[in-house]
């Protein structure tokens, strides 16, 4: 990977790389621990349609998909909040409208040739330093106001009656919360592409779930994994010639996969531990 630095893409590619963990591993653990991850999904492809609508009407690609992004947010936050046995149905709905939009928008758009796998799988290769900027002054600001709130997240996030009874303002929260991933959605899209956000923003915090004691440690290694998955799957696209996003994910999965073993491996040590100390305790009886 060293000699892959002395590229100013290769350097501006891991720049946005790990710029992206810290934000997707901070935002995520929160929709990880507030079982979010649907809505977030739902979130990501819906904006799909901002995307669309910036390049049809010309728009600000930045201004536009945040606006758009943060709307179908808000209006998903409010049907998972008020109707939550329909939650599900109406976040796919919206889902498929926002990307199938996006794409038709995309189509129409006169005298311009949009690769859409660009924004499915990222370009991270090809980051300009402009580009960095933006995701570290947008990406700041979500951080910022994450830790603001951070007590009041932490406690909503595990027990929401007792939040409320402790006179934290939930609703609010969940809101902010919610808002939170559209941005988050919009800075990094573009960069690492849909479907790597949503891997950056379930795989490493679902890893971390498992070893930690703490939201704060969570959030910790989630953001150390997703810079190993991303150092590690930019150091493949590298050497082997593939498709950066992809070798990516994959490299995220390989250790989703293998963070199951390990617990099936523990699993088993302690079920055969707890057989050996009652079996030792039937003999002396």
């Amino acid at each position: 990977m060293i000699d892959a630095l002395h590229f100013e893409f290769m350097r501006n590619a891991l720049l946005a790389g790990l710029l992206a963990s810290v934000i997707c591993g901070v935002i995520g653990t929160l929709v990880v621990v507030n079982r979010l991850v649907f809505l977030s999904g739902g979130i990501a492809h819906s904006a799909y349609g901002g995307i669309g609508l910036a390049f049809f009407f010309g728009w600000p690609y930045m201004v536009c998909t945040t606006i758009f992004a943060l709307a179908a947010a808000l209006i998903m936050a409010a049907v998972s909040r008020s109707m939550r046995q329909r939650a599900d149905t109406i976040i796919g709905v919206m889902w498929a409208i926002g990307m199938a939009t996006g794409i038709l928008l995309l189509d129409f758009t006169p005298g311009y040739n949009v690769d859409l796998m660009s924004y499915l799988f990222g370009s991270i290769m090809s980051v300009p330093r402009s580009e960095l900027i933006s995701m570290a002054l947008l990406g700041g600001g979500v951080l910022a106001l994450v830790f603001f709130f951070f007590k009041d997240l932490l406690v909503m996030s595990y027990d929401e009656e007792f939040a409320q009874v402790q006179g934290v303002p939930v609703q609010a929260l969940y809101y902010l919360l919610i808002g939170s991933v559209a941005v988050t959605v919009v800075v990094v899209v573009q960069v690492v592409g849909l479907i790597l956000v949503i891997a950056l923003m379930t795989i490493p915090p679902s890893i971390a779930e498992k070893y930690t004691s703490s939201m704060l440690q969570m959030m910790a290694v989630s953001c150390g994994l997703g810079m190993l998955f991303i150092t590690g799957g930019l150091w493949g696209a590298y050497h082997y010639d593939l498709t950066s996003g992809a070798a990516i994910i994959l490299v995220a999965a390989t250790g989703f996969l293998l963070s199951m073993l390990v617990d099936q491996v523990i699993l088993r040590q302690r079920r055969q531990r707890w057989l050996r100390a009652h079996a030792i305790d039937g003999n002396d009886r």
